[in-house]
Parts: structure tokens; C-alpha cells; sequence
């Protein structure tokens, strides 16, 4: 069973850090390219930041320069560090595992508030 599990989300303060992980299991990660999403409400889906196996990355605009994704292979997992944060990045934020040619997969997500 293919299953990402998101953890690390939270209640943080406007300018502070979190870090999210997205464990894998039951495909290789290598053959994947992930990725985080994120849903705010009232907003349509937006993609923050992926990472191919060859360890290219792509970020929207809204969080370049704040947010880092970076993978650890030996155990599979996914990391997406977030500065800086704003109000505005107050969303549920969801792990995705896209391949070439299979299907791809999606983690429940975990909801991360930035608030004062």
C-alpha cells in the first residue's frame, strides 16, 4: 500500500519557521517527482515547490527565497523548510508524488497557521 504521511505543521508566528516531512512508502522516490501543495481557504490549489529525482527545483513565486523543498533519499522523505512566514501562507499543505508514466499519489496534507 503507496501511502505520504505529512507531519510538522502547526501554530507559528508572522516571520517564523516551520519544517514539514512527507514520508513515503510502498514506491521508489527516486523514480518520482515531489512536490507540496497547499489549499487556503477559500483559494484554489497552488503548488509551492517540487523537486525532481535529478534534484531540480521549481517554487511559486509567493515563496521563493522563504521556502527550501530538499529530499533524503535513505529514508524516503521529503522535507519543505518554511521562513519567513506570513498570514498569508496559512493553508493545508499536501505532499504529492508525481511519476512519468504511472499514477501519482497525494498525502492527506497537515494544516499550517501562521497567526499572532
Amino acid at each position: 500500500q503507496v501511502q505520504l504521511v505529512e507531519s510538522g505543521g502547526g501554530l507559528v508566528q508572522p516571520g517564523g519557521s516551520l519544517r514539514l516531512s512527507c514520508a513515503a512508502s510502498g514506491i521508489i522516490f527516486s523514480a518520482y517527482t515531489m512536490g507540496w501543495y497547499r489549499k487556503a481557504p477559500g483559494k484554489r490549489l497552488e503548488l509551492v515547490a517540487t523537486i525532481a529525482n535529478g534534484g531540480k527545483t521549481h517554487y511559486a513565486d509567493s515563496v521563493k527565497g522563504r521556502f527550501t523543498i530538499s529530499t533524503d533519499n535513505t529514508k524516503n522523505t521529503v522535507y519543505l523548510q518554511m521562513n519567513s512566514l506570513k498570514p498569508e501562507d496559512t493553508a493545508v499543505y499536501s505532499c504529492n508524488a508525481d511519476h512519468a508514466v504511472r499514477r501519482g499519489y497525494w498525502g492527506k496534507g497537515t494544516l499550517v497557521t501562521v497567526s499572532s
